[in-house]
């Protein structure tokens, strides 16, 4: 565990694996929004080849929650990250987010572009970003008539039943077969490592970003890989197939027989796609 000054000089926290790796870190974003990065694990491997380096969130781990719940939005985190590029020592960051983390990956490459490396998102959500109609409705119905989907969808239309940590999080776990495309030992095993933070998670969505974000994006030089799940019953197909068109230098992995977490139902396909975009940027 390794400390940095965040924006307004609160001391945050993350997590460094491969420290002697040669090459530029990786920072990953965990998603949730505000679930402790923890779930990420190694990144199916990626920790052992690259430095990776893992924040702890505004309000999550170890990492406190301001007293203005807007600086832990996604949208001024950003400037966490450029604190963390600073204090990393380095000139310019490859970033790669998860589900809502891709909020806080996007926010940085629109406000900081001319120091991003390069841009990982996975399986992002995109309806914000993009007018492209979501298929999540359909890749639901494709799913339809195995029991424990079934049990999540109907838990995921009723909501947590209280808004605290316990409530949302019991609520969380009723719902977590929807972001796979299977729900073996493997996947049921993944998804009891994830813990919530309720008041971060609120915080994180406390400032809209603004209106002009995707034509920022478009003006985005950076190189960026867009990975998206064919199964993705989370942030679907079509959306994230859209937001890969929306940057100048983007590119789209579409991963068969996958959800939200690649790394965990497809490793080796996540890693094929991934590895070929940092080889690319030493």
């Amino acid at each position: 565990m390794t400390t940095y000054f965040g924006s307004d000089g609160a001391t945050l926290h993350y997590d460094e694996l491969n420290h002697g790796a040669d090459g530029t870190p990786v920072i990953a974003l965990a998603g949730g929004a505000a679930m402790h990065p923890r779930y990420l694990g190694d990144l199916a491997g990626l920790g052992d080849t690259r430095r990776l380096i893992v924040p702890h969130l505004r309000g999550v781990g170890r990492s406190p929650l301001p007293e203005r719940v807007e600086t832990a939005s996604f949208w001024h985190q950003a400037a966490d990250l450029e604190q963390l590029r600073v204090h990393l020592g380095l000139d310019r960051i490859l970033l790669l987010g998860h589900s809502a983390g891709t909020r806080l990956a996007i926010s940085y490459a629109a406000r900081f572009p001319d120091r991003l490396a390069g841009l990982v998102l996975v399986t992002p959500p995109a309806a914000y970003l993009v007018g492209e109609p979501s298929d999540t409705p359909a890749l639901i119905d494709a799913r339809r008539g195995d029991p424990a989907f079934d049990t999540a969808v109907a838990a995921w239309a009723t909501g947590p039943a209280s808004h605290d940590d316990d409530g949302f999080n019991a609520w969380y776990r009723s719902v977590a077969p929807l972001g796979y495309a299977a729900w073996g030992e493997r996947e049921q095993a993944h998804a009891a490592t994830a813990l919530y933070s309720f008041a971060a998670n609120r915080a994180y969505f406390s400032v809209e970003p603004p209106a002009d974000l995707p034509a920022r994006l478009s003006a985005v030089t950076a190189p960026v890989l867009v990975v998206a799940g064919t199964q993705d019953c989370s942030a679907g197909l079509a959306p994230v197939r859209a937001l890969s068109e929306l940057f100048a230098a983007g590119e789209l992995a579409v991963i068969e027989r996958c959800g939200h977490h690649p790394w965990v139902e497809q490793p080796t396909a996540f890693r094929a796609a991934v590895d070929a975009f940092l080889h690319a940027r030493p």
